[in-house]
């Protein structure tokens, strides 16, 4: 037990430190460490903890308690989320302080517009490692793109796009 949690106090708090637009953009690493390298739950699995972790009220950084607790139990959660949450937190601290400062008002400009693209691209792995590891079959596929195309082009509200989906899983079509 040790074991894991040491595991995932040190995964964690790397990725912490190269999280850049929130624990989400992480997704593609999260699931490499969790399920390809260390076995601890299938993509399917994965992808259905990440689901939970959206459906409940709370930051999207819940989603880190639900995968430790999934890996080694209560400890782990407590261990995956400290671990996540504490670095950042510290790094971010001290960094205002400068980045408040004449001096770091240039730095912060040219950091906002370094990071967005780099968020934006991390998102949309995320988003396509979700896709693949739900249900890669053709239905699946349609409703994930489709669901992509309308987020992009309309301004319809998410959840009709999850009742679809839902609606459509239920049905067994999906």
């Amino acid at each position: 037990m040790m074991d894991r949690l040491w595991i995932l106090a040190v995964d964690f708090l790397m990725l912490s430190l190269l999280t850049v637009g929130g624990a989400t953009t992480m997704l593609p690493e999260m699931h490499r460490n969790l399920v390809e390298v260390q076995g601890w739950m299938s993509s399917e699995e994965f992808a259905q903890l990440f689901a939970l972790a959206q459906a409940a009220p709370g930051p999207n950084v819940l989603v880190i308690s639900v995968f430790g607790w999934k890996a080694a139990g209560v400890a782990g959660a407590l261990v995956a989320t400290l671990a996540m949450i504490l670095p950042s937190c510290l790094l971010t601290y001290y960094a205002d302080g400068f980045l408040r400062s004449p001096a770091g008002a240039v730095w912060r400009e040219a950091i906002d517009d370094a990071l967005a693209p780099v968020a934006a691209g991390l998102l949309a792995a995320a988003g396509v490692l979700l896709a693949r590891a739900a249900d890669p079959g053709a239905v699946s596929i349609g409703l994930t793109v489709g669901a992509a195309l309308l987020s992009w082009r309309t301004r319809l509200h998410p959840l009709w796009m999850i009742a679809v989906g839902a609606i459509a899983g239920v049905a067994g079509l999906a």
